[in-house]
């Protein structure tokens, strides 16, 4: 998941979210976005979940809205696709080629459909968006898929989303402690620090050996802990 980098229209700027299956490159989204904000991938997010279902995992970079505060790993956004199981990965700072297939599908994008265009709004960018991406998942040919188009690879996934956050579920035998209001848990008479966007959730403390400890949120895991 990714923006490209924004264009102007007549009326403002468009900043295009997009979202791509890494196996197939089918185009999971493209949406025509005011901004590159929390509410505006979300949406996209939703809409995508409730077409194709849920991932086992996304990678994004390392920019705003996929990350927090400088020094968190976490951002809001990824806490909430955590709660949806979903395992959230980033890209190494500074190394686009981890998200070399989105980065390739920008250049496509850029090639075929906005240098040809001068959108007078969003709605007019997302209708060209939604017609391209309709001929690159079923018509337009891909030289990585061996000549084949990414619809004949894709498979939607199995996980169902729901628009209720599903209850967390932890083993037995973790030992669970809810986040407090500035982003830290107490655990064996010590602070740990994970983030604001945790704040009031359920973190589990796994053990994996003698005095070392797994955190996780949801199925994901955030950190070790050694005593």
């Amino acid at each position: 998941m990714d923006f490209k980098g924004y264009f102007l229209t007549v009326e403002g700027r468009c900043h295009p979210l997009t979202i791509l299956d890494d196996c197939s490159r089918y185009s999971i989204c493209l949406k025509a976005c005011a901004q590159e904000d929390e509410i505006s991938v979300r949406e996209g997010l939703k809409d995508a979940f409730r077409t194709y279902g849920l991932p086992e995992g996304m990678t994004m970079d390392n920019g705003s809205p996929w990350k927090g505060a400088p020094g968190s790993r976490f951002s809001s956004l990824t806490v909430w696709l955590m709660r949806l199981g979903i395992k959230v990965g980033h890209s190494r700072p500074y190394h686009p080629q981890t998200q070399g297939k989105d980065e390739r599908f920008h250049r496509t994008l850029k090639a075929e459909v906005l240098k040809y265009h001068n959108f007078l709004n969003l709605e007019q960018a997302q209708n060209s968006f939604d017609d391209w991406r309709s001929l690159y998942n079923n018509i337009r040919p891909h030289e990585a898929l061996e000549m084949a188009c990414p619809a004949t690879k894709y498979q939607p996934s199995s996980r169902t989303f729901s628009e209720q956050l599903p209850p967390l579920e932890y083993n037995t035998g973790d030992e669970v402690r809810i986040v407090g209001r500035g982003g830290e848990i107490k655990f064996k008479g010590k602070h740990f620090f994970l983030g604001e966007c945790f704040r009031g959730e359920r973190i589990a403390m796994r053990p994996t050996g003698e005095k070392q400890w797994e955190i996780y949120y949801s199925n994901s895991w955030l950190g070790t802990h050694r005593m």
